[in-house]
C-alpha cells in the first residue's frame, strides 16, 4: 500500500515524491516550487500527472505513486508503484532517441515525437519498478 502524499509533495534528497493511486477523487496541487522550477500535480486512481512550467513531465494511466523523481537534460529516473499494466508518458527532448529501462533492464530504444513525448507501458502488478529514460 503506498504512502499517501495528499497529493504531493515531498522533496527527498533532491527528488520528488507525488501521486496516490488509491484515491477515487481527483487531488491536485498547483504552482509549487522545487529546484527553481514551478510544478503542478494531479492524481487519483485513473491518472497521475506532473507538469513542470506548464509542460508535461510525466503522466501515468492508471494513476501511480511516484518516488525518487529526478530529471535533467539527459535523463529521467523515478520509481513507480501501481496496480497493473501502466502506460507512462514522459515529456523529454523533441525528436531525440532514448533508451528505456525498467528495474535496470533495457526495454529498448524509443524516439520522441516533435512534442518530445515518449509513451510506453510497464507492468506494476508485482510491485514498484524503477523507470529510467537515458538520452542516446
Amino acid at each position: 500500500m503506498p504512502t499517501a502524499i495528499q497529493p504531493v509533495i515531498a522533496a527527498e534528497g533532491g527528488a520528488l515524491r507525488f501521486g496516490d493511486y488509491t484515491v477515487k477523487e481527483k487531488q491536485k496541487k498547483d504552482g509549487f516550487e522545487f529546484g527553481g522550477e514551478t510544478y503542478s500535480v494531479k492524481t487519483h486512481d485513473l491518472v497521475t500527472r506532473l507538469e513542470r512550467g506548464g509542460i508535461l513531465a510525466v503522466e501515468t494511466v492508471p494513476g501511480t505513486a511516484v518516488s525518487g523523481y529526478r530529471a535533467d537534460a539527459d535523463s529521467v529516473v523515478f520509481e513507480a508503484e501501481g496496480t497493473g499494466d501502466t502506460q507512462i508518458t514522459l515529456g523529454l527532448a523533441q525528436s531525440a532517441t532514448y533508451e528505456l529501462f525498467s528495474d535496470g533492464e533495457s526495454m529498448g530504444m524509443t524516439k520522441t515525437n516533435r512534442s518530445g513525448k515518449a509513451i510506453f507501458s510497464v507492468d506494476l502488478s508485482e510491485g514498484s519498478k524503477k523507470i529510467e529514460a537515458r538520452l542516446i
